[in-house]
């Protein structure tokens, strides 16, 4: 796990455009004011976006290739088999 540096909140004010570009690239910080953790600086998570068939297809191409008998197997595994209805008497 990697820690987190420690930045002062006068830090923070005066490199802001530093640490805020930063932060932009995923690093995160923890700030401190008078020696004591008062907050964590962190970068908001991407939006996954809409990606197309032509660009899935080419992010595959380099997939394992899968057993398909021991994907069903897994799935069969965990399954619950049960034949009757949760809500019949």
């Amino acid at each position: 796990m990697s820690v987190q540096p420690e930045i002062t909140q006068r830090d923070l004010r005066n490199r802001s455009k530093e640490i805020m570009d930063a932060v932009q690239d995923g690093q995160s910080f923890t700030v401190t004011r008078d020696g004591h953790r008062i907050a964590e600086l962190i970068p908001l998570r991407r939006r996954r976006r809409f990606v197309t068939r032509e660009q899935f297809a080419a992010m595959s191409r380099n997939a394992p290739a899968m057993d398909i008998d021991a994907f069903r197997a897994d799935q069969d595994s965990a399954l619950d088999h049960e034949t009757s209805s949760p809500y019949d008497d």
